[in-house]
């Protein structure tokens, strides 16, 4: 379903080939139309974005976050793909990508100012056994229609995978706290989770990443594999035979498939055990019989 008709003064925009004229017009990075999405995704599924928009500086961002606004057309802004289901269908609107480089990078002291894809890592407050991001992370820059500014990690209200973000900001830096600590014995802890990573969990193929939280108390992967879904195939995705909260794209999956595993799982952990498994991966687009999501 493409966005509404705008007026903006005399201005009318009846079809998607106004607004992206219109918005093209305003920016000065890279812009490309119908573009795939699914390559720019963990799991590599879903369908093509309206336009696909690659600022070449804040300044550029903030630009093409007014026009979006003034035009009623939605922005997605899109990180490392990671924990992101698109639908079949695609995105409508503007899909913001920051490019490598973006935006100016400083190093002070304990403090450290990162832009680009760190941000899929807040949003989700991302994290392994050793901690997680609300641990480092002091603020955030976030770039809005109506400019950048910076925002203190206790506004954001960090949760376990989760965190609240303002309606149409863009993260373009972080200021992370970092304690000080041995290189060697930092390097060698690094090496070792990456080691545990590879035995426990199916980098082989793409995939999201754990696909559900873990419920207080317990583990999804158990609770999936208790209820005899370990490697159980629908179309082509698939709950892994390695990690059984992993979906993993056996090759050519659909949006649809890695939905419906997730559905199924839902169902039979809820109907065993009264757990209600909650997903860490984030729907974007029109799915049939959802709507439109975007959460």
């Amino acid at each position: 379903m493409n966005p509404a008709p705008q007026k903006q003064g005399s201005r009318r925009f009846d079809t998607p080939m106004d607004w992206r004229t219109h918005l093209e017009g305003a920016v000065r990075g890279a812009t490309l139309r119908d573009a795939p999405l699914a390559p720019r995704t963990a799991v590599r599924v879903g369908g093509p974005a309206d336009l696909l928009v690659r600022p070449a500086d804040p300044d550029d961002l903030a630009a093409v976050l007014r026009a979006a606004r003034e035009l009623g057309v939605p922005v997605f802004p899109l990180g490392g793909g990671a924990n992101l289901l698109v639908s079949d269908a695609g995105v409508r609107g503007v899909v913001v990508k920051l490019p490598p480089g973006f935006g100016e990078e400083r190093i002070h002291s304990t403090r450290l100012a990162i832009p680009g894809t760190l941000g899929g890592l807040v949003a989700m407050n991302a994290g392994t056994r050793a901690g997680e991001m609300k641990d480092v992370v002091r603020r955030v820059e976030l770039a809005t229609a109506g400019g950048a500014g910076w925002l203190d990690a206790a506004a954001l209200e960090f949760a376990y995978r989760t965190c609240r973000l303002p309606p149409g900001a863009v993260v373009t830096r972080l200021e992370l706290e970092l304690r000080e600590g041995d290189v060697a014995a930092s390097r060698a802890a690094m090496e070792a989770d990456v080691a545990r990573r590879r035995a426990t969990q199916p980098l082989d193929r793409p995939t999201f990443g754990s696909t559900f939280r873990n419920p207080p108390g317990e583990f999804a992967g158990r609770l999936i594999e208790a209820v005899g879904l370990k490697g159980h195939r629908v179309g082509g995705a698939a709950w892994s035979n390695v990690h059984a909260n992993f979906i993993v794209n056996l090759g050519g999956a659909a949006a649809r498939d890695v939905l419906d595993l997730i559905g199924l799982a839902r169902g039979r952990v809820r109907e065993r055990f009264g757990i209600e498994l909650e997903p860490e991966v984030r729907l974007v687009g029109d799915f049939p019989d959802r709507g439109a999501s975007d959460t």
